[in-house]
This record gives C-alpha cells, structure tokens and sequence, in this order.
C-alpha cells in the first residue's frame, strides 16, 4: 500500500520548490522520459528506506484572485481526506495571512497528521520571527529554507515516522500471498470515460460482483468474478462528490488515480482518442513505472476518430515513441460507449499480471542471456573490462527483478543495461511489466 504526503499552502509560499527537492533530484537523474518534468504535480520521494507519493497541490489552484480562497480551502478538505501526512506550509517573511488562517482552522480539525513547515527561513533572525506561527495553533514548527535544503531532514524524518507500516502481506517476501487476488486499477483523467468503463465491467450482471467488507477508505475494492476471470477492480472513479469548480474535479481525480495505482498490481490508464495522451497522463505512466506496477493503455472514444486503415498503428506509434524507454506496452483501441473491446482490456490486463509475476528458471535465464552477453559485451571503460558470470531473477512479488553477477558493477552504464532488458523482453513475455536490472558484484 503506498503513501501519501501533500503539500498544502497559498500560492508563493515555496511549495513547487520542496515538492523539486523532494522528488525532482532524483526523477532528474533516474528517468528520462518525456514530458514528465513539465506539468508535473506529483512524484516519488524516498527517505530512509521508506517511499512515497508527494502531491504539490499548488499546480491545481486557480491563477484568478478571487477564487484563491475557496479552491485552496477545497483543495485543503480533499489532500486530509486522502493524504496520509500532510505538509502545510508558510512563508515566515508573509507572516500569517487570512489565507494561513482559514487553512490552518481546516487542518487542525482534521484527524490527519499536519506538520507546520515555515519556509524561507535562511539567516538567525528569520528563525526568531518564525515563532509567530505558533499562533496558528500547531505544536511544533519546521523551519527551512526549500531553496537550499537546510531543514530537510528533520522534517522528512517525522514525515516518514507518520507513515503507516506496510501490511504483512505486501512487504517483500519470498512468496506471493496465497489469499491475494489480482488487484486491476482503473485510473486516468477526469472524463476520459473511467466510471463508463467500471460501469460496462460491474453493471451488465450485479450478481458477479461482490463488495469487500472492511476495504480501505481510498478506494472501492470490488471482486470481479465473470468470464472466466477473478480479480479485485480498484475504482476511483466510483466515488461520487459534489464539486463546484472544475480545478477540483482535476485534482480529486488524480488524488484517486494516485491512490488507486499505489494499492493495484496492474493499472488500466484510459486516455481520451480525442484528446491523445498528454503530460498529465504520462506523468500516472511514469509513476506506474516508478512503483513497478503492470501498465495496459486504453485509447477510449475511438468511435469519434475518423478513421483510416492506418489511423490506429499512426496512434499507437506516436504513444510508443511518448512512452519510451518504456514502450513494451499493450495499447487497445475501444469506445466504452459502443461496448467495443472492453472485456480484451481484462483479458490484456490479466495477462500482464501474469508477466508481472512469472519466474524464470536460473539456468534458462543464463542459458539464453549469457550467449547475447559473449556476443556483445559491455564496453569497457578505463581499459577495465566487464565480465558478467550469472544472472538470476530476484525473489519478491513486485516487478520482476535481475541480477547479474559481474566482476566491475560500477562500470556498466545505463544504455547496456537498457540492452539487457531488450534482450530479456524478446526473450521472455514481459509486456506491460517494467523491469528492474541490478548490476551485482560477484
């Protein structure tokens, strides 16, 4: 199950900056792909060994003044409602506005824990005018300075302690829980026709589906028993809310779509054919990559394209190149209003989650990969020469995971790793899976 932390606050108080800081280093190193850091109001931050999702709720207020109040006010309601810590934070040089006020009277109400950050707290007598902030009414204060870091840790370190632990049967273990069924995420954009396509799985035939007393709050577990398949649909889009401004409806949906891709095995993304795929869509493909869920990509709507016999591999071709490096995706074309091609999408996400839990055999792994390996090596780098010995895949239950065992780790670079997975993906069905590959000493 993953974890939340949002950053709440007015505009300008700094919060883009920790949100950079706290996933933004490390996305820039890790992934390259595109269109991710632009538009980007949520990612993956890691301390201490513990992950989790952070929301930078600033990219969903409004630019016009006068509905400031009320869409951070919303938005405040809808992060204690879904976050699991919450990061509120304030601008010591501001002192405390009216904005501050109202937001703190919401949080202190909540039952979530809010951790008071006073940002740009850069030199000694900043420290000292911080102490205002006590007046919002909050126990401890974290001063720091989101430019440059100082302050960070402390507050990462009660931000993880607030986490909750993960339950027994998620942590990595030899063996994937017996009890477990496949959990299938349905997540994307407000109307790109998510809650058409829960409705045209669960609504045909009720008496398949049976609600899971004791499910999490975040979402509606329901078990989807039909057609020779059984699994749980995780659905965001089945909760209903009044909202009366449409930045609202952006952000709860993908406060729930965050929520839904932490706690499934495989997410169905349903992106609008009238629309193609967009920042905010690749940035929920990336996140998926990132937590090493199993991915199916939905192309709804198709029904509204006019069409040629190419129209659908032009598509297809033009997501594959947004997708890359990861672009070993199923991609299927249906309009949920015409009932095409829904059902193909539970069969296609079932067989993902099969590849996302298939084992090879060692001796089968290193009897077809140690032949590509002699027939191309690693380069060498420095006149040191890599000599790669044996490969396994790594026990646990989440993405499939390779070692391979070699005398010099540190030199091999990232594109013969990315040759490596290429070789495994022609070699073994891992479609919709993304592959983790550690280089190990032997």
């Amino acid at each position: 199950m993953g974890n939340l932390v949002a950053i709440v606050g007015r505009p300008n108080v700094g919060k883009s900056t920790l949100f950079n800081r706290l996933v933004g280093g490390r996305v820039a190193i890790v992934d390259d792909f595109s269109g991710v850091t632009r538009d980007r109001h949520y990612g993956q931050s890691e301390w201490i060994g513990k992950t989790f999702t952070v929301v930078d709720t600033g990219g969903f207020v409004p630019e016009s003044e006068d509905v400031f109040e009320s869409a951070i006010n919303s938005q405040v309601k809808i992060a204690v409602e879904e976050s699991d810590v919450i990061i509120f934070m304030v601008d010591v040089s501001a002192g405390i506005t009216s904005l501050d006020k109202s937001a703190a009277d919401l949080l202190r109400r909540s039952k979530k824990p809010v951790l008071l950050v006073v940002n740009k707290v850069d030199n000694g007598d900043r420290q000292y005018e911080a102490a205002v902030f006590y007046g919002l009414g909050f126990d401890k204060l974290y001063c720091l300075s989101s430019a440059s870091g100082s302050g960070t840790g402390d507050l990462l370190d009660d931000v993880v302690a607030h986490l909750p632990p993960a339950p027994a049967d998620e942590e990595e273990t030899e063996t994937v829980p017996v009890s477990r069924l496949p959990r299938i995420a349905v997540v994307g954009r407000p109307n790109v026709g998510k809650s058409s396509l829960v409705n045209a799985l669960l609504g045909e035939d009720r008496n398949i589906v049976t609600e899971i007393a004791g499910t999490t709050r975040d979402s509606i577990h329901t078990e989807y028993k039909a057609f020779g398949h059984h699994f749980t649909l995780v659905d965001t889009a089945g909760i209903r809310r009044k909202t009366k401004v449409k930045e609202d409806i952006e952000f709860y949906s993908v406060m729930r779509s965050l929520r839904a891709l932490e706690d499934c095995d495989v997410s169905i993304l349903v992106i609008d054919a009238t629309v193609g795929i967009d920042a905010q869509d690749m940035n929920l493909v990336h996140l998926a990559v990132r937590n090493g869920k199993g991915l199916v990509i939905l192309v709804n709507k198709w029904d509204l394209i006019e069409k040629t016999h190419k129209t659908s591999l032009e598509f297809e071709k033009v997501i594959r190149k947004k997708l890359e490096p990861f672009d070993d995706v199923p991609i299927l074309f249906t309009s949920v209003h015409e009932k095409q091609r829904i059902f193909k999408a539970v069969e296609v996400a079932m067989k993902v989650h099969a590849n996302r839990t298939k084992r090879i055999p060692t001796h089968k792994l290193n009897d077809i990969m140690l032949p590509f390996i002699a027939k191309y090596p690693p380069p060498a780098i420095k006149g040191k020469f890599v000599k790669i010995k044996f490969i396994t895949q790594l026990p646990g239950h989440t993405n499939p995971k390779f070692a391979f065992f070699c005398n010099l780790p540190k030199y091999v670079n990232e594109s013969y790793k990315r040759y490596l997975e290429n070789k495994i993906r022609e070699s073994f069905d891992f479609q919709g899976v993304p592959i983790s590959i550690y280089m190990r000493e032997k």
